[in-house]
């Protein structure tokens, strides 16, 4: 199986620049399923609604995930209305199911997990507990989990512990793509963060100089996302028929 993953869309100049090169990629990585991080694709820059997951899927979209911004926008409602719309399935108020999809492909299935981490960030469930749960009842040989998280070395460990139960887990939240991008020694691919979609003249997508104010003065700051041409990152992941990784590739391509 061959599967797309698109990091962190910041924004509505996010949405444009997935809008411009989505189709594009799928067409040369001529992908079976497409995942998008769309937790931060409102126009404030923050949280996902309804009307900004719409936009994700006309972009291409097959599922959305989401992470520590997932209910900014939107309740719970948005996650229970429609599978394909993911929050992490370890928030203490979060309903059963809501971190899962499957997207059945007729002779193939590929499930999509979404969890987040609990160092440096919100606190949650454990997501090392939560993982197991939910393999507990899953038989799907393609397994991909989105891991939103704040820690490098909570992320490695995590990628470790499911080694050889999922084909690939995908480092999400930090917007900044990584360069380690690996397949562990039982068959699980791995990156720290897949990248984010947002402007190339910004602060992870926010207007450059709200980002030094608040850095600076430790200050509230609202912050205001950047407009332009930017960066689209993720990664590119392809299975075997026993669902581990064969090939694991990033990519981060400029859109004006």
């Amino acid at each position: 199986m061959k599967i797309l993953f698109v990091g962190d869309v910041v924004g509505v100049n996010g949405v444009n620049l997935l809008r411009k090169s989505l189709p594009q990629l799928k067409k040369e990585y001529n992908c079976d399923v497409c995942i998008v991080n769309g937790e931060n694709s409102n126009e404030s820059g923050t949280g996902m609604n309804s009307r900004d997951a719409q936009d994700i899927f006309g972009c291409g979209a097959d599922v959305i995930t989401g992470g520590n911004h997932s209910m900014r926008r939107a309740n719970m409602q948005l996650y229970t209305e429609n599978e394909f719309i993911l929050c992490p399935a370890n928030l203490l108020y979060s309903e059963g199911g809501c971190g899962v999809s499957v997207v059945d492909m007729g002779r193939h299935q590929l499930r999509v997990i979404n969890l987040m981490g609990v160092a440096f960030i919100d606190n949650h469930r454990n997501p090392f507990f939560e993982l197991d749960k939910i393999l507990k009842d899953i038989s799907c040989k393609n397994i991909i989990v989105d891991f939103h998280a704040e820690s490098t070395a909570e992320k490695y460990a995590f990628a470790n512990y499911a080694d050889g139960r999922v084909s690939a887990v995908i480092g999400t939240h930090t917007h900044v793509q990584t360069n380690d991008e690996q397949i562990l020694p039982k068959g699980t691919a791995y990156i720290t963060d897949a990248g984010a979609v947002c402007a190339n003249n910004s602060v992870l997508g926010v207007v450059t100089e709200l980002a030094i104010e608040k850095q600076k003065y430790l200050k509230p700051v609202q912050f205001k996302t950047a407009d332009g041409e930017g960066y689209v990152c993720g990664v590119f992941v392809e299975t075997d028929n026993n669902g581990k990784t064969v090939k694991i590739e990033k990519f981060r391509r400029l859109v004006k």
